[in-house]
């Protein structure tokens, strides 16, 4: 989607969107507009209120003989970012098949802050607009999307540079969105790795560790997660310093599970093929990473993802088997299901060694219990820390990717505890995503600050939501990116 900041509306009889705060706005909105009183008289019939992202749509005369699509956009009385974002959204949503190639959204009339309404606004249209069409071979002319382009008219001189911004940040979202969408035979841990390598074009130092270096490194746990599958394992590392060296960094690790059978405690075949998707915290990770980037952030940031296929097989880890990670510790494996911990345990144990970061936050679709717990409502937030945790709760209730905290404590801790080795990789049903956190806080030093976000009912979606269509939502590169920008840029 290309989108363009101007003085004046466009010449053509292109789709006119007049954003309105509430139904008294009307007049001002609509003056001198030819047809205004056939987009009352519209407003009245749908009882049209101006609520964030409402639409009233009609045609109207536009240059000479001319006629052109009017939508009324509801903003809100009182439009915040969110607010925005949303009705920019419904805007793409409306007319990304609909013949139309360009959008012309004026604020002439607007009184609010133009410079962040035209920026949001845009924001949010090519967030919605996203789309995977890549394996499509038959739509038909009329599911074909055929908007190309915005224009924000009277958005006013800051406008644009806001939305440099934002646009890397739709930019990391829509790179991770292309992750998480792909099917297994098109993604797995080598080509997670030479997608990511786009990020070296921004500045980002890549680093990949293949099965021997980590083999060596002792990721037993990792490993023995990979070994049933003929596609070996990866440790994606990926550094970016906008500091110059003066600012410690903070680590954001990635389950990158590229796809999930459960191993030899298979999984229902009902349902299986959603596990393309069981990658959406490495997937996150990444395009935040870009996000962070290509935004020129002035911060300190390593991006850890440990990338791996779960398959049964005749070399495949069995439910019994004992794993000595890289810390050292053992861990029996009860469930060959309960994977992510196995990875998330030594790609923790790795950037600690390696870059020892004062402040960890890892992100997975790592159990199923979150889903019972919270829904697709939010993702589960579990931390060491209350500041951290504060830290991460604003920043997703600022971007729309909600958290809720988690407990954790001793009586959780000693469900994994094990009778032959250190601990087990699960615990009883009942509480089953606070003692996977409790697994992994037991490979995170002393004095570091740690979260685990648990995301498994966030990065896909059966029905479209505020800024996404159905499918992959592209959940955590947001949050991450507003968590770096509030809390680690000089």
């Amino acid at each position: 989607m290309n989108v363009r900041f101007a003085d004046r509306r466009p010449d053509g009889a292109h789709a006119l969107a007049l954003p309105v705060t509430t139904p008294g706005a009307l007049d001002g909105a609509l003056a001198g507009l030819a047809g205004a009183d056939i987009l009352k008289r519209a407003a009245t019939g749908e009882r049209f209120q101006a609520e964030p992202a409402s639409l009233v749509e009609a045609w109207a005369a536009s240059e000479g003989t001319e006629v052109r699509r009017v939508l009324l956009a509801g903003l809100g009385a009182t439009p915040d970012a969110a607010a925005l974002e949303k009705t920019g959204a419904a805007l793409a949503a409306r007319l990304q098949t609909s013949g139309e190639t360009t959008l012309v959204i004026d604020l002439s009339h607007f009184s609010g802050d133009r410079t962040e309404a035209g920026a949001r606004l845009a924001y949010g249209a090519v967030l919605r607009s996203w789309r995977h069409d890549l394996y499509r071979t038959r739509l038909k002319p009329k599911q074909k999307p055929t908007l190309t382009d915005i224009v924000i008219v009277g958005a006013g001189d800051g406008a644009a540079g806001l939305w440099a911004k934002l646009e890397k940040v739709a930019a990391g979202v829509a790179f991770t969105r292309g992750l998480v969408t792909e099917p297994a035979n098109i993604l797995y841990p080598e080509s997670f790795v030479e997608r990511a390598r786009a990020l070296e074009a921004l500045g980002v130092e890549i680093t990949v560790l293949d099965e021997a270096a980590m083999r060596e490194a002792g990721m037993g746990a990792l490993l023995g997660v990979s070994q049933g599958s003929a596609r070996e394992a990866r440790l994606l590392v990926m550094k970016w310093d906008g500091t110059g060296g003066k600012a410690d960094p903070v680590a954001l690790v990635g389950k990158g599970v590229t796809f999930d059978t459960g191993g030899i405690s298979i999984k229902p075949a009902a349902g299986m093929e959603d596990m393309k998707w069981d990658m959406g915290g490495a997937g996150a990770v990444t395009g935040a990473m870009m996000a962070i980037a290509g935004r020129g952030a002035k911060a300190h940031v390593i991006g850890v993802c440990g990338l791996v296929e779960n398959m049964p097989s005749g070399t495949a880890q069995r439910p019994g088997d004992v794993v000595t990670t890289m810390s050292g510790q053992t861990v029996e494996v009860i469930n060959t299901d309960a994977e992510g911990r196995l990875v998330l345990c030594d790609a923790i144990t790795w950037v600690q060694r390696a870059y020892k970061p004062k402040t960890i936050v890892d992100l997975a679709t790592l159990t199923g219990a979150m889903i019972i717990s919270l829904g697709h409502e939010h993702g589960g937030l579990f931390s060491n820390d209350d500041s951290l945790a504060e830290q991460l709760t604003a920043a997703g209730k600022a971007v729309g990717e909600t958290l809720w905290r988690m407990p954790m404590g001793d009586s959780y801790d000693k469900l994994i505890d094990s009778p032959i080795a250190d601990m087990k990789n699960v615990g009883p049903r009942e509480g089953g995503s606070i003692t996977a956190a409790q697994f992994i806080q037991r490979f995170v030093d002393e004095g570091v600050r740690w979260a685990h976000l648990d995301i498994a009912g966030m990065v896909w979606a059966a029905k479209p939501g505020a800024v996404w269509d159905k499918g992959a939502t592209g959940y955590g590169v947001r949050l991450l990116d507003r968590f770096v920008a509030d809390n680690f840029e000089g």
